[in-house]
């Protein structure tokens, strides 16, 4: 499927407009993460403006996919999107992690009962997306347009509860599952490849009967296609490991693993807020 180049431009725009949400929320709670909302921007606006089918103002639709973040963590990102998509005002973006809040440090479906489910520990989101896709499944079994997907960190590819549910979801043949592992190698304490090599990650994931996809993380046509392609495939649930630059769009945050757990001052908000403005600003003149 290709992408129009004004639709392309329109996603580059959009996800520049949801980084600036994001690095105004976390300066203003003083606490959160940055590199992963920030390098999984690309992939959160495809899914949300392009691939997924739902309905903000109507939240509770029964026809709508699942969506379920298992890197509770990068919750910036998914409030600044859902926000951009309509599901609650942008201005609320600033109450991030404040008291009473309805944006709690991880995502809390009590408190935000428009959320699939709650998250936090590293590991389980996986789980409970496959419990979706199978019930799902049971209920319905091929005739179901319905996708459940769900965003999972490369450090919690760690965590063998990833690989119990991984395993069931191949066994159990859920094409109607899209995982997307956020590939930008770096975790809390370093990197990756240093703490606990995942490599190869790919083999691990196709050993467990699961059609695998790699893409450019940052390449809007790469992503929608790998999402539509996933809805192509039956007998087994579909990975797309995604290629991701950690603090994606701020230069002086990108690569750097130190940038995993922090928020900016204020200082470096200013300095990362004025580089994505003038990004955005030259997506615009671009568009034009």
């Amino acid at each position: 499927m290709d992408l129009a180049e004004d639709k392309i431009e329109e996603l580059k725009e959009k996800a520049n407009q949801i980084r600036i949400s994001i690095i105004e929320m976390l300066v203003e709670a003083g606490s959160g993460h940055t590199a992963g909302p920030l390098d999984m921007a690309d992939i959160f606006t495809v899914l949300f403006f392009h691939t997924m089918h739902h309905k903000p103002k109507r939240p509770d639709w029964p026809e709508r996919d699942r969506f379920v973040l298992s890197n509770g963590h990068i919750c910036p990102l998914l409030y600044a999107t859902m926000a951009h998509s309509g599901y609650f005002p942008i201005s609320e973006l600033k109450t991030l992690r404040k008291f009473g809040t309805r944006l709690q440090g991880h995502p809390h479906r009590d408190f935000l009962p428009m959320l699939e489910t709650s998250s936090g520990p590293l590991g389980s989101g996986l789980s409970q997306a496959v419990g979706m896709a199978l019930s799902d499944k049971i209920d319905h079994g091929l005739t179901s347009s319905r996708r459940i997907y769900v965003m999972l960190s490369d450090g919690e590819n760690e965590c063998g509860q990833t690989w119990e549910a991984a395993m069931l979801g191949g066994k159990e043949k859920l094409h109607n599952l899209t995982a997307v592992v956020d590939r930008n190698n770096i975790q809390i304490d370093g990197y990756t490849e240093d703490v606990m090599p995942l490599e190869s990650l790919s083999e691990k994931w196709k050993a467990w009967n699961w059609h695998v996809i790699e893409v450019d993380g940052h390449n809007m046509e790469e992503i929608a296609d790998a999402f539509e392609a996933a809805k192509g495939i039956f007998g087994k649930p579909t990975v797309i490991i995604a290629h991701t630059i950690a603090g994606k769009g701020v230069k002086e945050f990108e690569r750097d693993y130190r940038w995993h757990g922090k928020p900016p001052n204020r200082e470096e908000a200013n300095m990362a807020l004025k580089e994505l403005r003038t990004l955005g600003g030259k997506i615009r003149s671009e568009h034009e």
